[in-house]
């Protein structure tokens, strides 16, 4: 199964904020009081006035992202990091092949990277996406890594948060259906299967 993201990830307060007035704004909510806000061809020309521009260069450090981001996008960004750090991610997965780019604004310039990986052959915290979300403030908690604590993985794609977003569901969302899900398995075989009498129940 594949895995794909191009979002913003900031503070959700900062997210509501800055992003409150925008038609094309979908945001989902992630844990750590932190939001996603997936960047479709339809927010980009909402805040640039132009579609979006595409990289055909071959990834890389020099080249770390497929949507370009024009001094328009870049500015938006920038301007939102006034209220705090702001980081803009990308990542492709399939087949178990990928890579992922990730860049952080704070106080209105970049203040790390941006960063390219498609090798992920050092330590799980240098990689872009967890690197940026240190960042960003995003403490380690129960889960492998930072992607995970917030809950990047529970959509996979642009759609899905969207969908995430436009219906407000938490990242736990899943979680809390299987734990549901289970509660009533679990009293469903605490009851008889079928209808019984008194007497069946040892009650003379």
């Amino acid at each position: 199964m594949g895995y794909q993201i191009n979002a913003v990830v900031a503070d959700t307060d900062l997210l509501d904020e800055e992003t409150g007035e925008l038609d094309h704004a979908v945001l989902g909510e992630l844990r750590q009081d932190f939001a996603l806000l997936p960047v479709t061809p339809q927010l980009v020309q909402e805040l640039t006035g132009a579609l979006p521009d595409f990289s055909v260069a071959e990834r890389g450090a020099a080249h770390p992202f497929h949507l370009a981001l024009v001094p328009p996008l870049a500015d938006a960004f920038r301007r939102w990091s006034h209220r705090g750090p702001v980081a803009y991610l990308e990542a492709e997965f399939a087949g178990g092949i990928g890579r992922q780019s990730a860049v952080v604004w704070l106080g209105g310039a970049v203040s790390w990277g941006p960063r390219f990986d498609d090798t992920f052959d050092g330590p799980r915290t240098g990689w872009p996406i967890n690197a940026a979300l240190v960042e960003l403030g995003v403490e380690l908690g129960a889960w492998i890594d930072p992607f995970a604590e917030l809950g990047l993985h529970v959509e996979r794609d642009t759609a899905g948060w969207l969908t995430h977003g436009r219906r407000g569901l938490s990242v736990d969302y899943w979680d809390e259906l299987a734990e549901e899900w289970e509660g009533r398995q679990s009293a469903a075989g605490q009851q008889p299967d079928r209808p019984r009498s008194v007497v069946d129940w040892g009650i003379p």
